[in-house]
């Protein structure tokens, strides 16, 4: 009988009926592993103010886990039994330390949903500030010490505002930069605490800052140079030995060293540390005999005359820190190839040259052609002086074709410039031979020896996207004498602009030019020193220059101008904005004849790493067409 059992068991049907059972098994199996590994789906639905929202979809462990192949139901039941809890530290950090919040899992649908529900309740505010100065030596007579009350005044979380950790934080933050900026550059927060009562709603906050030692400026040293002088960077420098310690100095003067076009790469701080590892670097370079330089430790004072090892010996007065100037020169030689495109002047090609040692000068050369402008000049500049000025030479010519009139301009000059970006001040001679030709009427041929100052006020936020502040230019020009000048003239001109806030999210921008030309004869007066208007940067609505005064079939320059705009933007979505604008003006031969033509529109706005990129759609309303303008950065 076990014979007969055995051979039925291997008989063909009998192995089928086994190979059946595994791979039903394995279907099992597999079908269970994948149902684990696609985890339970299920909804999840925040009941609460708009910022506490936002807050909690984006840290909720809840939502975090969501679609993960290893929650299952115990787990997300666990998720939602921990969210009031993790919510409530959540909405602390927003100053809501008594909230309500429940949770609830809703099971009866295909598709599991959770519920938070938070009542927030009352905020808590700053009821009081401690802020403690310890170590700050009072200033010399006829200086200004730093004080509790000063820095109170200047405390960006006050008395009765909301207390948010992010707030705190930033207020902690801005404090202790607004020290270290000036004199004592390693002040600490030793103890910082913010006591919080949730009955009262109120918090107690407390801040100490230690000051360090005072801190001054030692003697320049300098890195990197090779090929150029050290004037190059010394006559930019316009901090002395025993000057306090000024971050806005150090980056100043890293500015200014970085416009010069000398260097690809530039470092500028105040740092004795700074000073030894620059040095022993250079010692290495130098010799590989050069023996193993002494560890310094990262924790002793920078004072002249300490040893490499740390030992610190007593500092009796304000320690002195050497300004080290760390530069990578750049190539001497540079070409560029550039293509553009401007709504004004149209499709743009443009190759320039750079040699930063010609004749111990820098050269910059540019050729550009433009569908109505090209321009081929050579410029030499002359390292900065010591007094700050900044001298340069050019010739170049010039040919432009705008509205019925073409002008072939050859032209020489010498500029004189100085100042600094927030006063910048320039005198400028040139020697003009112009040829100017117009349909219908004789070609005409000028020459003249202006002389043009002009000054440029900028108090803006930033130079290149700015929100508040204004920037005005003034400029008068003259040709008085009958040397190698056809007609003498004065030219006086005036524009600015000025930024505002309006609300949270908006910006009002206000815009306008006033100019005039006083010449017994225009003929003869150079069309640059003429106006007309229209354009991106003029009047919106309007061709490039297309407002002026005409002559047979062409829109050549007048005597006066006057032009203004208000524009208001809406910053949506920062960096991205909308903005609505009305621009009016005109240039005319006769004050009296200003009448303006006026233009609106609306645009887009964003605020590139560059600079602003504006897209406007604007209606000439005396022409009856409407225009598309374009402009990219903001240039004052």
């Amino acid at each position: 009988m076990a014979l007969a059992t055995s051979h039925q068991t291997n008989t063909a049907p009998g192995r089928l009926r086994i190979l059946a059972q595994i791979v039903l098994s394995v279907y099992v199996i597999l079908n269970a592993q994948a149902a684990l590994a696609q985890g339970i789906d299920y909804n999840v639905r925040i009941d609460a103010p708009g910022e506490l929202d936002d807050l909690l979809e984006e840290n909720l462990d809840l939502l975090r886990w969501r679609g993960n192949a290893r929650v299952d139901l115990d787990q997300l039941q666990r998720l939602v039994r921990d969210a009031p809890e993790q919510a409530k530290t959540l909405i602390a950090t927003e100053g809501y330390y008594s909230p309500k919040v429940t949770a609830t899992l809703d099971t009866s649908g295909a598709t599991p949903v959770a519920r938070i529900v938070v009542e927030p309740g009352e905020p808590v505010v700053v009821s009081d500030i401690d802020l403690v100065l310890q170590g700050f030596v009072p200033f010399e007579q006829g200086g200004a010490p730093y004080d509790a009350a000063a820095l109170r005044n200047r405390w960006s979380l006050p008395v009765g505002a909301r207390f948010r950790q992010a707030d705190w934080e930033g207020a902690k933050r801005d404090l202790l930069r607004e020290v270290v900026a000036s004199r004592f550059p390693r002040a600490q927060l030793v103890e910082t605490s913010a006591t919080v009562d949730p009955d009262t709603r109120r918090a107690s906050l407390r801040v100490v800052i230690d000051s360090g030692p005072e801190m001054r400026f030692g003697a320049l040293r300098i890195r990197g140079l090779k090929r150029y002088p050290a004037s190059v960077i010394t006559n930019l420098n316009k901090i002395k030995p025993g000057d306090e310690y000024s971050e806005a100095a150090l980056q100043a003067l890293q500015a200014r060293l970085q416009e010069t076009g000398y260097f690809s790469t530039v470092e500028v701080s105040a740092d004795m540390r700074a000073v030894l590892a620059a040095e022993l670097q250079e010692m290495k370079e130098e010799s590989d005999d050069t023996p193993d330089a002494p560890e310094v430790d990262p924790n002793a004072p920078a004072v002249p005359g300490q040893a490499a090892t740390g030992v610190k010996p007593p500092t009796p007065g304000p320690t002195v820190l050497p300004v080290l100037v760390r530069v990578t020169e750049n190539k001497q030689k540079n070409v560029e190839v550039g293509l553009g495109f401007s709504t004004n002047t149209g499709a743009r090609a443009q190759l320039s040259y750079d040699d930063l040692s010609v004749f111990g000068k820098r050269m910059k050369s540019d050729f550009i052609y433009e569908q109505k402008r090209q321009n081929a000049r050579v410029d030499f500049y002359w390292p900065t002086t010591p007094d700050g000025y900044n001298d340069s030479v050019g010739g170049g010519v010039e040919r432009e074709d705008v509205r019925g009139e073409i002008t072939t301009t050859i032209s020489a000059s010498a500029r004189r410039a100085w100042g600094t970006p927030e006063l910048e001040r320039s005198l400028t001679l040139e020697v003009l031979a112009e040829k100017r030709q117009v349909e219908g009427v004789d070609t005409s041929y000028s020459k003249s020896l202006p002389l043009t100052y002009s000054v440029t006020r900028r108090k803006l936020d930033s130079l290149i996207l700015p929100t508040r502040g204004y920037a005005l230019n003034w400029q008068v020009g003259v040709a008085p004498l009958p040397l190698f000048t056809d007609e003498k003239f004065i030219r006086a001109y005036t524009r600015g602009i000025y930024y505002r806030p309006a609300g949270e999210s908006g910006s009002l921008v206000l815009r306008g030019e006033l100019g005039g030309v006083f010449s017994k004869d225009k003929e003869g007066v150079p069309s640059s020193f003429l106006f007309r208007a229209g354009g991106d940067q003029s009047v919106r609505g309007y061709g490039y220059q297309e407002l002026g005064v005409r002559e047979g079939d062409a829109i050549v320059g007048a005597r006066y101008l006057a032009t203004a705009s208000v524009e208001y933007q809406y910053w949506f979505r920062p960096p991205w904005g909308v903005a609505v604008f009305y621009d009016v003006g005109n240039a005319a031969d006769k004050f009296g004849d200003l009448h303006p033509k006026s233009g609106y529109g609306i645009g887009a706005r964003w605020r590139s790493p560059v600079g602003p990129i504006n897209v406007d759609v604007a209606y000439g309303h005396a022409v009856k067409k409407a225009r598309l303008h374009f402009s990219l950065g903001f240039t004052f």
